[in-house]
């Protein structure tokens, strides 16, 4: 049974600043119920650390002012090296205490003036951070992604389909006039099943991997600005599995790479991520959107 969806997000939250006068912010990772090893992550900067408060345990560090505080985020967002060094060890830290206990993940840039307030958030969410831990626990994120190749996938229905084919066969015994109609006849058919072929594979990729989940999830396709690749998506959607399932999700995974990716598609599954989808924060910056 899926738990409660929950509507909670960090920027309605008293005590979060995004213009702080002091010198240095509180940055807030993520969220968990057992202390987190901080050796894992001794590392990724010697400002880290955790604060304990009703139960729950805020893994963050200390930031420059200068650097987060609103007129610094606004001149450092339009700098790429800047965004991807931050955020790629934004991703790090909190996937290096997932490995050991399960977190909420907090999206890239969640601020506090002091440790005070970050207490009062706790305080404030206590029973609602720990009802979703309860939800993920033991759990892990899975991204999966298809995309398919127009040229590819019409080549392929055009070699298979019987009805196709057939209009083929018709074309070449046919006069000019009547082959030009057959030919529209046939660009129509071959479009429309194409569109059923990749309904077809969204559809069901997406619902055999959710019968082994505990939720799923389908995000918005992203365009091939944002995917760097040549072919069209067609799914972007996300699973919370049981680590016990795991095995046999990949496995389901491998199954519908068989049967698809010959026939003009490609599938694209990747994990275990920070479970963003299914806590109720905003998503990670580029990822199962």
């Amino acid at each position: 049974m899926n738990a409660r969806a929950t509507h909670w997000q960090p920027a309605d939250l008293s005590g979060v600043k995004t213009m702080i006068e002091n010198r240095q912010l509180i940055y807030l990772y993520c969220v968990a119920d057992t202390e987190p090893k901080m050796k894992q992550i001794e590392d990724c900067g010697n400002d880290l650390y955790s604060v304990c408060h009703n139960d729950l345990y805020a893994v963050v560090g200390k930031v420059d002012q200068q650097e987060f505080g609103e007129e610094g985020l606004k001149r450092n967002m339009a700098d790429m090296e800047w965004i991807k060094a931050k955020a790629g060890m934004h991703e790090k830290i909190i996937e290096r205490v997932m490995a050991d206990t399960d977190v909420i993940p907090f999206k890239f840039g969640t601020l506090f003036n002091a440790d005070a307030s970050l207490k009062a958030m706790l305080e404030q969410y206590g029973q609602e951070f720990k009802a979703i831990l309860r939800k993920l626990a033991y759990k892990q994120e899975w991204g999966l992604k298809i995309y398919y190749n127009p040229e590819k996938l019409k080549a392929n229905l055009g070699n298979d389909d019987a009805e196709i084919l057939k209009i083929e066969d018709e074309i070449k015994s046919s006069s000019a006039g009547k082959s030009y109609f057959l030919k529209k006849k046939k660009d129509e058919l071959l479009e429309k099943t194409l569109n059923e072929k990749i309904n077809e594979c969204g559809q069901e990729s997406f619902e055999l991997l959710k019968e082994l989940s505990f939720e799923a999830r389908i995000n918005r396709l992203l365009p091939r600005e944002v995917t760097e690749r040549e072919d069209e998506m067609v799914l972007n959607s996300a699973f919370l599995v049981d680590k016990d399932e795991v095995g046999d999700f990949r496995n389901m995974v491998d199954t519908l790479k068989m049967h698809y990716e010959g026939k003009g598609f490609y599938i694209d599954c990747t994990g275990p991520w920070p479970p963003y989808n299914f806590c109720g924060l905003s998503s990670r910056k580029g990822q199962n959107e």
